[in-house]
């Protein structure tokens, strides 16, 4: 079973997922980023491999994509170290965020190889649904559950195509832009994500602008099943390139506060 399916079993699950750019600043402190964070209480994980031209991300994360590639990132080594994550944390949910070229260039052997890294689910930002079917073919094949993602503009009859047509869960765009963190969460924001929960009954999680414990606690209860948080840990990593004790602490204080007001509750429409 994909372990998306367990973690959302339940229709309150308030799961917190943060989001690491593979190889960022290099491998071997990536791995004591991710290794961090979970161990501090992440409840999945969501994981970048780094390319040149991240048409969704903003400026850290772009900044973070570039240090991996500087630092020597390929395809084969981020697989290799969602693999040793993997070895880790047997039981830990694992998705990935892809551009396409990079799986487009690795054709079939690519998703044969990060089935095997022990990879649940992968979520292709710059793909839109019409032209998935090879790549939805391929998923299915190694068995990896496909994440769509729904805008703030997506009509309400195409969202509920992409909760139906989504595997794992639904990766749901707070806000119109590209990733990075927000200083405040916009009425827009949770009137968007609130609206979704009518639409579907699926689960589905909220990125892009969320950089702040209460962020996320109020998009819990607006209904979502899990909040999805990087810039802001990228850009830890970005201003702390010789001390990454210092990036890994506050990721670490981080998850910590949110995770402690994540009990159970009865969803809000």
């Amino acid at each position: 079973m994909n372990r998306f399916h367990t973690l959302f079993r339940d229709p309150d699950a308030r799961a917190f997922i943060p989001f690491f750019t593979l190889g960022d600043p290099d491998w071997e402190t990536s791995l004591r980023i991710i290794d961090s964070a979970v161990q501090a209480g992440a409840d999945a994980l969501e994981l970048g491999f780094p390319f040149a031209d991240p048409i969704s991300d903003g400026p850290t994360n772009q900044k973070s994509m570039a240090r991996a590639l500087r630092a020597g990132s390929t395809f084969d080594s981020c697989t290799l170290l969602v693999a040793e994550v993997r070895n880790r944390f047997p039981e830990l949910p694992i998705s990935l965020l892809l551009y396409y070229n990079l799986l487009f260039c690795q054709e079939r052997e690519g998703y044969r190889k990060l089935a095997e890294a022990g990879v649940d689910a992968i979520v292709i930002s710059d793909l839109p649904m019409e032209e998935s079917a090879y790549h939805v073919d391929c998923l299915k094949s190694n068995g990896l559950g496909c994440v769509h993602m729904v805008a703030p503009n997506t009509p309400r009859d195409r969202a509920r195509t992409l909760f139906d047509e989504s595997d794992a869960f639904t990766y749901v765009i707070s806000r119109f832009g590209t990733t990075g963190a927000d200083s405040r969460l916009s009425d827009a924001t949770i009137e968007h994500v609130t609206r979704l929960r009518a639409v579907t009954e699926k689960p589905y999680a909220v990125g892009f602008g969320i950089s702040h414990p209460d962020f996320v606690r109020q998009i819990w209860d607006t209904g979502a099943n899990g909040v999805i948080v990087g810039s802001h840990f990228s850009s830890m990593i970005e201003h702390n390139p010789d001390a990454p004790e210092v990036a890994i602490e506050g990721i670490c204080a981080f998850i910590a506060e949110v995770k402690s007001h994540s009990e159970a509750r009865p969803v809000t429409l």
